[in-house]
């Protein structure tokens, strides 16, 4: 049974630091390529996703990481000391990409061919995460695509003397392709063990199934608390589905370093290990690579490598979804009054990455009467450069007692609460909408918690500026208290 990682390098922009091997702040092209080769060389992360969603991916990438380091791949093969994972666009939401998702797929045996070219037996790539999963039969087309088209093809004569396809151009290989599903809304995560179980009926001799769970778009949805309760039932009916088929069933989390995205950082990740014991694989995000000392970063990924999957903690999902319904409509109600703000805000968040943002599951078109917010870390940076932690907004909805259910389910979150009011402004909360001042307040009586004078600082200097329409230095200033944090959003 192939060794699955601990460690899912991705391209998520949330750093604020450049990294050495870039010229530029944002990332493109050529240095995403050495990204690769420099967390698994360098970092011992041993899993790059590849992101095809969204932007022009470089398809040619096996070909660029063997040519130029084949001595390395010869002793450590992609596909089988190192995975690249690519992140394929979902047709059934981005009807404009499918053409990339097919693309993408047609690329796969082509990579085995300069694989094989260089000495190398195992495929290279040999899965895809399929993003903004709703139903098994999304992730049937796109396997069966592969395997009846893509794979079904080298059998076809062509002209009037009939050769092969395979005789022709050669041999398609692999055969199969694994398709993880990347599940990212309320009813995805809650109906998780369902999709699944129809996903791998009628597949024989099936020993493993990866299953991906966003944990940045539902905190952006419902709120981050929701979160993290809607990513602990997914994983509680998933372990159970794994007792239930006897098929390894391996969740992947999309963990970020702002504690609304899942508070990972190289100094935290036991926090994440421990509320989330039954996860095999933990995403290590830019930030996580780029804006810690190389060391800690290093250690951190060496520690989760060498760390065991243990069972999920028990759950009470009844009690669970009753505090996700009480937060929901209070985080709504106070993120309509904030979103003018961080929509304004956003434009000045410098980008870190050259790409199209992927068009999500985010419902407030449609639950808040057409209001649209920008994606979660732009929305993070936002909300963090003015002093109002967005891991605050709904909670005020639950009573004493709801509060301390909550805390018998989500067992860090006096810890994460108290890493995200670090970035506290009191004076700012009290210049926000009445709903959104008077909420933050009650749930700053209930927890532990210490401001930051040179924090509050810059972020009052933020908000008056921007307040006042002086923007000239508002980038620099954005970019400064993110240094501070140690994440842009």
């Amino acid at each position: 049974m192939a060794s699955v990682p601990r460690c899912m390098s991705t391209q998520h922009p949330d750093n604020v630091a450049t990294p050495f091997f870039s010229d530029s702040d944002v990332l493109a092209g050529e240095a995403e390529v050495k990204e690769a080769f420099f967390v698994f060389s360098q970092l011992g992360c041993q899993e790059q996703m590849w992101d095809s969603e969204g932007k022009e991916a470089d398809n040619q990438v096996v070909e660029k990481l063997l040519s130029r380091h084949l001595d390395f791949f010869t002793k450590n093969p992609l596909g089988r000391d190192f995975r690249l994972t690519y992140r394929v666009p979902n047709p059934s939401v981005e009807k404009g990409q499918g053409k990339i998702l097919l693309e993408t797929l047609h690329s796969i045996p082509r990579a085995f061919d300069v694989a094989r070219a260089a000495g190398i037996d195992t495929p290279p790539i040999f899965e895809v995460i399929l993003p903004m999963t709703t139903s098994h039969l999304e992730l049937e087309r796109v396997k069966s695509y592969y395997e009846q088209v893509i794979i079904g093809q080298r059998d076809t004569k062509l002209g009037s003397e009939k050769i092969s396809v395979k005789d022709w151009v050669g041999d398609f290989q692999p055969e199969q392709i694994n398709v993880i599903p990347l599940l990212e809304n309320i009813e995805s995560l809650a109906s998780c063990d369902e999709i699944v179980s129809r996903f791998l009926k009628g597949m024989k001799g099936l020993e493993q199934q990866r299953v991906f769970l966003a944990r940045s778009d539902p905190a952006l949805n419902y709120g981050s608390a929701s979160a993290v309760l809607l990513s602990k039932m997914a994983l509680q009916k998933l372990y159970r589905l794994e007792e239930r088929t006897s098929i390894q069933i391996l969740p992947i989390i999309g963990v970020g370093g702002a504690p609304f995205r899942g508070n990972f950082t190289p100094n935290n990740v036991t926090n994440c290990g421990d509320e989330y014991p039954s996860v095999q694989t933990f995403t290590v995000q830019s930030s996580f690579k780029y804006d810690h000392p190389f060391r800690d970063t290093y250690n951190a990924i060496d520690m989760l490598n060498h760390a065991r999957r243990r069972p999920p903690l028990p759950l009470d999902e009844k009690k669970a979804m009753a505090l996700i319904k009480k937060i929901r409509p209070a985080y709504e109600a106070q993120l309509k009054e904030m979103a003018d703000l961080v929509n304004g805000l956003s434009v000045f968040v410098p980008g870190r990455r050259a790409r199209k943002l992927h068009v999500g599951l985010f419902g407030y078109s449609r639950s808040m009467k057409g209001i649209k917010l920008p994606r979660a870390i732009k929305f993070c940076a936002a909300f963090y450069s003015i002093g109002v932690p967005p891991e605050l907004l709904g909670l005020s909805a639950l009573s004493e007692k709801e509060f301390d259910e909550l805390r018998q389910s989500y067992f860090k979150i006096d810890e994460d609460l108290k890493d995200a009011t670090r970035y506290l402004n009191k004076a700012n909360v009290g210049r926000m909408p009445p709903v959104v001042r008077d909420g933050i307040r009650k749930v700053l009586e209930r927890i532990d918690y210490e401001e930051d004078e040179e924090y509050c600082e810059i972020t009052t200097r933020i908000y008056d500026n921007y307040k006042s329409g002086r923007h000239t230095h508002l980038a620099e200033d954005i970019r400064a208290a993110a240094w501070m944090r140690r994440f842009l959003g």
